[in-house]
């Protein structure tokens, strides 16, 4: 089934199945940052009383562990499931999804906790990829980076919405809440998916062996590169961006959290515009949103002493890095031949070395005492290299073969 035999209504039903599942996708990923203070306090209670700082670094562990599922499931998942239609394996990895977070609302021990986080994160990659490739057949030609964008917009909004929501109701009530109300948004994907997204024949001749094959494709390392460098600047900024609220514009704590959901309206707002230009030109939506990128970040680190300047600085921060998305994503998709599925969950690997490079890479300048600015200018960096890779891409590119380009769109019946 694909756009050419379905009604707008029903692609609509499907994406939107798939976005609400991309919503608690977000909760789970980014609430645990907000509740690690009460993490640690009710799972590390000794360490918690000899010295908090050590107790929040240990709870810490629960991030990273997230992030090494995702690395580590996304391409795994995806190569193994790629000969299953695409609708049964949505609905699987939405009640994955589910079952492991209700494993982290019941885990009694912190260790328990952490083998639960470290599950979550393994369907991560493996849902946003083929999802993705859902989207693209759900919409068709002309019309793909729309509905990548549409799926991963359930994440942005999550910045705005869900995850301030998680975290007041965890510090009122106690983070297991949180995580419950997370595990009924996946439930209610699942159903959702079941019940609205095409049933589109099995590709049975796809083995985990073909699917790897992607690999040996260098186009596919490089927009893997561009993603992973590139998107690095973003979380530079993003991870520290705390302290430069408090400590460099001088503004109250109760700030820090406003500036957060101002970066996630333009998170939502670039992920549409993003798919929107994508499907008009993909190579400029690439190199001119990291050249904005980098001219962003620059003015960020420019402008941080002043708090208004910081605050719409922020949304551009957002709004910049997510029209990136979707376009890197369909990138992708375009230059990895027949191993689709494992090539798109790969994305959602490399913006988490993209999210581990950028944090470790700002903290560092920061403890070598070049200021809380700092990480900024290192996003500036990053961004340029992303660019520059970017741009190695698509010479190699023109050099073997012509430009890529996106059949015309087919209308819905």
């Amino acid at each position: 089934m694909t756009s050419s035999t379905i009604s707008r209504g029903a692609a609509t039903g499907a994406l939107l199945s798939l976005a609400i599942g991309s919503f608690g996708i977000g909760m789970t990923e980014f609430t645990v940052m907000g509740l690690l203070p009460d993490i640690a306090a009710e799972l590390l209670p000794t360490a918690w009383a000899t010295g908090q700082e050590y107790a929040l670094a240990q709870a810490g562990w629960l991030v990273s562990l997230y992030a090494l599922g995702v690395v580590v499931g996304a391409p795994t998942i995806a190569a193994a499931v790629a000969r299953f239609p695409r609708h049964r394996v949505m609905v699987v990895l939405a009640l994955a999804l589910t079952v492991f977070t209700v494993f982290t609302v019941v885990a009694p021990t912190f260790g328990l906790v952490a083998v639960s986080r470290f599950l979550a994160g393994l369907p991560h990659g493996a849902y946003f990829g083929i999802g993705a490739l859902v989207a693209a057949d759900v919409l068709g030609p002309g019309r793909r980076a729309k509905g990548v964008a549409f799926v991963l917009t359930g994440l942005t909004v999550a910045n705005v919405i869900g995850v301030p929501l998680g975290t007041y109701l965890g510090q009122q009530v106690g983070w297991r809440a949180a995580f419950a109300v997370v595990a009924a948004i996946f439930a209610a994907a699942t159903v959702a998916i079941w019940a609205l997204v095409p049933r589109v024949p099995a590709t049975p001749g796809r083995t985990m062996r073909a699917e790897l094959g992607v690999f040996r494709i260098p186009q596919v390392w490089l927009a893997l590169a561009t993603g992973a460098i590139g998107f690095g600047g973003f979380f530079a900024v993003y991870s520290y961006v705390a302290p430069v609220v408090t400590d460099v514009a001088g503004a109250a704590s109760w700030v820090v959290p406003v500036v957060l959901v101002v970066i996630g309206i333009g998170m939502t707002a670039g992920n549409i515009v993003g798919g929107h230009l994508a499907d008009i030109d993909l190579r400029r939506t690439i190199l001119w949103g990291l050249t904005g990128s980098a001219v962003v970040l620059a003015a960020f680190a420019l402008t941080a002493s002043w708090i208004w300047a910081l605050g719409a600085l922020a949304f551009g921060v957002g709004f910049v890095s997510s029209v990136l998305s979707p376009a890197i994503q369909t990138r992708l998709m375009d230059v990895s031949a027949d191993n689709q599925s494992i090539a798109a969950a790969l994305n959602h690997s490399a913006l988490n070395i993209g999210n581990s490079l950028g944090a470790f890479l700002g903290g560092l300048v920061i403890a070598a005492g070049w200021g809380l600015v700092a990480p900024a200018w290192v996003g500036v960096a990053l961004a340029l290299a992303g660019l520059g890779i970017a741009l190695v891409s698509y010479r190699l590119q023109d050099r073997s073969a012509p430009r890529l380009r996106h059949p015309e769109p087919v209308p819905f019946d």
